[in-house]
């Protein structure tokens, strides 16, 4: 455990440091989007924060193949070195996209690139844990195909929740905290040496992401850009297909497919993993195609119509809003992870409705804004205080409400509002970038 906090540590380290040198290359470079009508902020930010990420990767897997332990992976397995490459050229062509507005199709062929890179050097999906009927081998086809969907599936998820600050560095973090208690657990306590790459990618996921978070939360200073959001996506989906694919459920306990099963759930739990770490930027996605699809607009047209924008028109205030995402998604990544540990309990499911039901009264917390008494207004944020009517506005009113109608203003006139690219801050990875201003 020591080395794997150590490696944390370093990768948390070396992205915090770079972050900042990246953020004044991003302003020299002109890599600031202008304001969006559909963004949240309301000064350009500069973005390439995925620079620093890479390197922390980097970093992180360079101190890692130097530990005692934690060098075994490399000796045993290929995967770090498939994750590398991978996520080099997802990162490269992040970086010119973030600065040059790449094609939507090419963004999308290099997903599929990068994860075609990391099938060839052997990180793949070898076999589904399928409930009720067992572990099913799959060919060779099928395996790349399902693990190349799985990236570019998990790629655009993060990047749809990329919309308000830290949100998606905040989430990545808590599934990968979660998915490496689940791989750790997996990797000593049953003594698989499978599970050992995908704990050392959650390791270090989450050393990117609490490195980079000081920078980006609200106000974010800088935004980590497609070249961070695809490049945490691929790590996320990384570990994911190789505790999926490589792990054998049987070998958790041995013996029988049935002492399995009712020993802890094994056969459904290495399947229900990687899903729930994705679970809410995967229902964004998939509300995200449906809801544009509708209107009759291309999937990957952006709008304000994701979950945080949603949560900022019901009354959230930025930071709450991302906070209560953080909430869901701790919920959903680690009450799978207790349900893996003891799934007949009772005291487990209990408890999810019980946070649950905490999450849903935090959801519709603006409806219910208390309003304080007159003498403990001076003690209470304003947004609790009652409104005062003052003498011009309650003679304006008497005015109207002798007069029958309103008086008559004149136009307000607004700055109008440049539309910057679309991919930075909440689009998608493969969107189409908008070039018109409003």
């Amino acid at each position: 455990m020591r080395e794997y906090l150590l490696t944390l540590c370093v990768t948390a380290a070396v992205t915090y440091l770079l972050t900042g040198p990246v953020r004044k290359f991003a302003i020299a470079a002109g890599a600031m989007p202008e304001i969006r009508a559909r963004d949240v902020h309301r000064e350009p930010t500069p973005r390439l924060g995925g620079i620093a990420m890479f390197f922390g990767l980097c970093a992180g897997l360079l101190v890692a193949s130097h530990l005692t332990n934690l060098n075994q992976v490399f000796d045993r397995s290929n995967e770090p070195r498939a994750l590398l490459s991978g996520a080099a050229v997802i990162w490269l062509i992040g970086v010119l996209d973030d600065k040059f507005e790449i094609d939507a199709l090419i963004k999308l062929g290099a997903q599929m690139i990068a994860a075609g890179v990391m099938v060839m050097q052997g990180l793949t999906i070898l076999w589904l844990p399928i409930p009720s009927v067992g572990t099913v081998a799959l060919t060779q086809w099928q395996g790349t195909l399902l693990t190349v969907a799985l990236v570019v599936i998990t790629i655009n998820a993060v990047n749809f929740v990329d919309g308000l600050d830290g949100l998606a560095a905040g989430m990545v973090c808590i599934a990968a905290a979660a998915f490496f208690m689940y791989a750790y657990r997996i990797w000593y306590s049953y003594g698989i040496e499978a599970a050992a790459p995908a704990t050392l990618f959650a390791a270090i996921l989450m050393g990117m992401c609490v490195g980079f978070l000081p920078h980006n939360m609200h106000p974010a200073r800088i935004f980590m850009g497609d070249s961070g959001s695809m490049l945490i996506g691929l790590v996320l989906a990384a570990g994911a297909i190789s505790i999926t694919g490589q792990v054998d459920p049987d070998n958790l306990f041995g013996g029988s497919e049935r002492s399995t099963v009712h020993g802890m759930v094994p056969i459904y739990i290495p399947l229900l993993m990687p899903l729930t770490i994705i679970a809410i930027p995967a229902a964004d996605l998939i509300l995200a195609i449906v809801r544009r699809t509708w209107r009759g607009q291309s999937p990957f047209a952006a709008d304000r119509g994701h979950l945080h924008h949603r949560l900022l028109e019901v009354g959230h205030s930025h930071s709450r809003a991302v906070l209560i995402m953080y909430f869901w998604s701790a919920l959903i990544a680690f009450g799978a992870l207790a349900y893996s540990v003891n799934s007949a309990s009772m005291w487990i499911v209990l408890g999810v409705v019980f946070l649950s039901a905490i999450g849903l009264l935090l959801l519709l917390l603006p409806r219910f804004t208390p309003r304080a008494p007159r003498w403990a207004e001076s003690f209470v944020p304003p947004r609790y205080r009652r409104r005062k009517v003052l003498p011009e506005a309650a003679q304006a009113l008497a005015t109207e409400d002798a007069q029958g109608g309103l008086p008559e203003e004149e136009p307000e006139h607004r700055a109008p509002v440049a539309v910057g690219v679309s991919g930075v801050n909440g689009a998608t990875a493969v969107g189409p970038r908008s070039r018109t201003t409003r």
